[in-house]
């Protein structure tokens, strides 16, 4: 089970002012799932506009309901039939290596049902976790530092311009104010459509 605390502890981090984030790329697909497009930039060259309308959809991830519209999954022991070697190492370089994220759209695009256009954004943050009392009160110094990428797949409604995300995740999860390398967390705006060949894939196991 997901711990709302853990998940709104995290969303404080993604505001204008306390924004945990570094880098940003995406994909546009049609709704064929080819890529038609990509992007991948730091975080902080973004307008001020195009800062809190990108905060607003990878936020919409962890703030979304918990155990309903986000789930935690654990990845297959078998590691190498799931995307964990992948989304570790996209995690370990920030998002900065081209070549593999178009190998995630490209795997996206083959297991993403839609009948619409749509967008994969992926975001990479960190989190200096402040210690806590046991009182709950802060304390001075940080327990780790949690790097995280999120993934928000959008329909476009516009040219360009994607809608609210049906589709996303937050690897690793966020599990007891700590990051754990084993689960995944899993959104879906709708829980009674799940996209399970997607999540399938991810996690290299049937559902």
């Amino acid at each position: 089970m997901i711990n709302r605390e853990d998940m709104l502890e995290l969303t404080r981090r993604m505001t204008p002012s306390r924004n945990c984030f570094a880098r940003i790329a995406g994909a546009y697909m049609d709704k064929e799932g080819y890529e038609d497009g990509s992007f991948n930039i730091h975080f902080g060259k973004l307008s001020a506009s195009e800062t809190k309308k990108n905060l607003e959809m990878a936020k919409t991830i962890p703030f979304s309901k918990t155990n309903e519209q986000l789930k935690r999954y654990k990845f297959s022991k078998d590691r190498k039939n799931s995307l964990w070697p992948m989304l570790y190492t996209l995690k370990q370089n920030e998002l900065k290596e081209d070549g593999m994220l178009s190998v995630f759209y490209e795997l996206m695009g083959e297991n993403y049902k839609t009948n619409r256009d749509y967008a994969i954004f992926m975001f990479y943050g960190s989190y200096d976790i402040p210690l806590k009392a046991a009182d709950k009160e802060w304390l001075e110094g940080s327990e780790e530092i949690y790097n995280f990428i999120i993934c928000a797949v959008a329909p476009l409604v516009g040219e360009s311009e994607p809608g609210k995300p049906e589709f996303g995740f937050l690897f690793p999860a966020f599990k007891d104010r700590s990051g754990d390398s084993d689960l995944i967390d899993i959104f879906h705006a709708d829980p009674n459509r799940v996209q399970t060949d997607v999540v399938e894939k991810i996690l290299g196991a049937d559902l």
